[in-house]
């Protein structure tokens, strides 16, 4: 008969990431990616020759490399619990980028007239939780380990695939925090909180900083909240110069994927050239 995807092996997939604790944002678009694949078999059996060519539709629509990558290690990952290995398809092979586009590299001044245009149109929340995830460099998913408690002691613990690692907070924002949560009327747990006590979303953060891009004059393409995560690990390591140590504050397994986060527009690399004093 082949093999099918039907909707009982999404529903157990979704189960089995859960219970990988994956976070809910990446079970998300895994089984987005999935259920995308499954529409383009449009009810085919499949075959590796199948799932290749899944892989060559996906170059051919113009994703980006490391898009069809991340699609691919989804359906993957989905072989993966099927026990389908012989269907697994090899990612495309991508240079490491050494530089990032200035439209996506937000600065420290944009980043500033940002928390003072939040400020400014009465938005304290979300000017406090954008410093919260540039002063620390926490993920997003994370902020919700931001806690009335955390702030007392200066410290967070964040627990992800099955890994622990402590988030020191700065004694300024310790301060700021809990004078927000005093205002709130929040005692203990979480400080970002909506107004009907639940934690804030993704999307919802994402929604906030969107809408306050024109105001702010800084371009929307920099604006999201991974990009804090960025500008922090790019200062951070202006100041240490140590890549390792970074790597385990930004909590990568790997010392490659921090190498990621501080990539820049090359403005620095063209003034450092400038001054070989190389051309006549």
């Amino acid at each position: 008969m082949g093999k099918h995807i039907i909707g009982k092996q999404l529903t157990a997939f979704e189960g089995y990431l859960r219970a990988e604790e994956r976070e809910p944002g990446t079970i998300e678009k895994y089984l987005r990616d999935v259920r995308a694949f499954a529409a383009w078999l449009d009810g085919r059996a499949l075959d590796k020759e199948t799932a290749i060519a899944w892989k060559g539709h996906l170059i051919g629509m113009g994703y980006a490399p490391s898009t069809i990558n991340s699609m691919l290690i989804a359906v993957n990952r989905f072989f993966h619990f099927q026990r389908w290995e012989d269907l697994r398809v090899k990612t495309m092979r991508i240079q490491r980028r050494i530089f990032r586009s200035r439209d996506r590299e937000l600065t420290k001044e944009e980043y500033i007239r940002l928390i003072e245009t939040a400020r400014a149109q009465g938005k304290e929340r979300l000017a406090l939780l954008m410093e919260t995830i540039c002063a620390t460099g926490i993920r997003v998913s994370e902020i919700r380990c931001i806690t009335v408690e955390a702030a007392q002691t200066g410290r967070a613990e964040i627990a992800l695939k099955g890994k622990i690692r402590t988030i020191l907070i700065p004694g300024k924002l310790c301060r700021k925090l809990l004078k927000y949560a005093k205002k709130q009327k929040i005692g203990s747990g979480e400080i970002f909180l909506t107004r009907t006590g639940k934690g804030l979303t993704r999307r919802q953060i994402w929604a906030e900083m969107k809408a306050i891009c024109k105001r702010a004059g800084v371009a929307p393409s920099k604006v999201f909240p991974h990009n804090l995560r960025h500008l922090f690990a790019r200062t951070f390591y202006k100041s240490c110069r140590d890549v390792v140590q970074l790597a385990d504050v930004l909590g990568h397994s790997s010392v490659e994927t921090t190498r990621i986060y501080l990539a820049s527009s090359g403005d620095e690399y063209v003034r450092c050239m400038n001054r070989l004093g190389l051309i006549s």
